[in-house]
């Protein structure tokens, strides 16, 4: 294992750069499309996926704010790019696929698909039915965590499919990056395998760790027990939580990178062993939601030659999210605790790190 502390490499907390300008102000375009799924169980009938895609924009591009809820009143807004636009002339894409955090959207790392698509890449963020802010979240969506790295094969097959992006995207530089939930998404596209029965013996030493409890989870805070009784009642869901400890490996898949991930107790430690990509994980030092010591750092240094980058505290585990608003700091408090410029200079020196990762490791 790699470890970098960025209190050294890149920044003091208290005493942050302003954000670099992304590649030469490049501008981003972004539109919404949809790719057939798997998520009937998790509340979807429809098995329809909704996909973010972000990429390079013609110079010159108009550009609006990234706002997120009531026009004139958003509740997150950070950066800007241009919905719709069209797709810049350029050789084919390295494309990476992004997964949120429990009960986020496909907006909610808006800051660094769009630092990537500045940067000459092609990016998909899907929602992950059942476990958005979107819907209503069921009891699946929030579990049955190996269905999230299904989304994100998916989300690969519908974009490459798709005739407006597929031809454009370099088939052999795909990569995948993900937060919190969404961390531990793109951990199991590169082979970790979980395992429930380990996060439950975790759950019983840690109750009041915030997954155990329920406060990573606050619109299911009972998720545990309705796991139970679910298991006891659906075949279907009770087949599919013994999935999760299949493989969910997609060796199309060439690099990750990996932000605050979450529920690593869950992941079997022989699994992060045979993870034989590129690694890079993120995390801040001030995350109560999930500890660093019981997370980013036992995921690290099971898995050869990982690279481990820990912010100093302050930083915490919604430090990741998009911007607040001051609307959304009124209504989002917990989650808006440490908005503004700090907030901001942590986006900009993770999307660096990313963009040099998948720089490296996307050839």
């Amino acid at each position: 294992m790699i470890v970098k502390s960025l209190a050294c490499a890149l920044f003091a907390l208290g005493a942050l750069a302003p954000p670099a300008a992304r590649a030469a102000d490049a501008p981003v375009g972004f539109t919404t499309i949809g790719v057939p799924g798997n998520t009937a169980l998790r509340g979807d009938a429809a098995n329809h996926l909704s996909v973010t895609v972000w990429y390079p924009a013609p110079a010159g591009t108009p550009t609006q704010a990234l706002d997120i809820g009531p026009p004139g009143t958003p509740f997150f807004s950070e950066g800007s790019a241009a919905p719709d636009a069209p797709l810049a002339e350029t050789a084919p894409l390295p494309f990476v696929v992004v997964s949120h955090g429990t009960g986020g959207t496909s907006m909610d790392l808006s800051w660094l698909c769009s630092a990537l698509a500045a940067h000459g890449y092609l990016v998909a963020s899907v929602n992950h039915p059942g476990n958005n802010a979107l819907e209503a979240p069921t009891v699946a969506g929030t579990t049955l965590w190996w269905m999230r790295a299904d989304d994100l094969s998916r989300t690969i097959d519908g974009v490459l499919a798709n005739p407006r992006f597929g031809p454009h995207v370099d088939r052999a530089r795909i990569g995948a990056a993900g937060f919190s939930i969404g961390g531990y998404t793109v951990l199991a596209l590169a082979g970790a395998r979980g395992d429930a029965a380990q996060l439950q013996a975790y759950c019983e030493r840690k109750p009041q760790t915030p997954v155990c409890s329920g406060e990573a989870t606050p619109t299911i805070p009972d998720i545990r027990e309705q796991s139970v009784k679910l298991e006891a009642s659906d075949p279907a869901y009770r087949a599919a939580l013994a999935a999760n400890a299949q493989s969910h490996r997609d060796p199309r898949v060439k690099a990750v990178f990996s932000i605050a991930p979450a529920i690593g107790p869950a992941f079997v430690a022989a699994s992060l062993g045979e993870i034989a990509i590129p690694v890079e994980i993120v995390a801040g030092f001030g995350d109560p939601i999930v500890p660093v010591a019981d997370n980013a750092i036992p995921d690290a240094l099971g898995i050869p030659n990982a690279q481990l980058t820990l912010l100093p505290k302050p930083v915490a585990h919604y430090t990741f999210l998009t911007n607040c608003a001051p609307a959304g700091a009124a209504r989002f408090a917990p989650i808006c605790i440490d908005a503004g410029p700090e907030r901001i200079a942590v986006h900009a020196a993770t999307s660096e790190l990313a963009v040099s990762f998948f720089a490296r490791t996307l050839r």
